[in-house]
């Protein structure tokens, strides 16, 4: 039986459980580092509400951010961390496992949302919101 969280805690754990996966798949992670003005866990967290936000804009997002979740983050900082080389390699390992948990917990159920399009079966179906670099 699963246990009733917020969508923010269940995010927040989610993220945990992927950075902790990511960092135990490599010896010495090149892209693990101490950011005090907003760690990994906090930048993939906004980044995974951002895309699940109802906003115009990234500057009108951080402001919803402080609003609904309490998320604080300075423009210059969130801004200055998308554009970061270490951040996408970051991203890189992270999202391979939070995909894995995800893939694992959907065939758990039985659940393939891609099922009824077969055209797709060769490709690996990605979805992202800004650029990619």
């Amino acid at each position: 039986m699963y246990e009733s969280q917020t969508l923010n805690a269940f995010i927040f754990d989610h993220c945990n459980k992927s950075m902790d996966n990511a960092v135990s798949a490599e010896r010495y992670p090149l892209w693990k580092r101490a950011c005090p003005g907003l760690n990994d866990i906090g930048f993939i967290r906004l980044g995974m509400l951002r895309c699940i936000s109802l906003v115009d804009s990234g500057r009108h997002f951080l402001q919803a951010a402080e609003e609904v979740h309490e998320e604080q983050c300075p423009l210059s900082t969130y801004f200055k961390s998308l554009k970061s080389p270490r951040r996408v390699r970051m991203l890189e390992a992270v999202e391979q496992q939070s995909y894995d948990i995800y893939s694992e917990t959907l065939s758990s159920h039985g659940i393939d949302y891609l099922k009824s399009f077969p055209e797709l079966n060769d490709y690996t179906v990605l979805a992202a919101d800004g650029p990619l670099y």
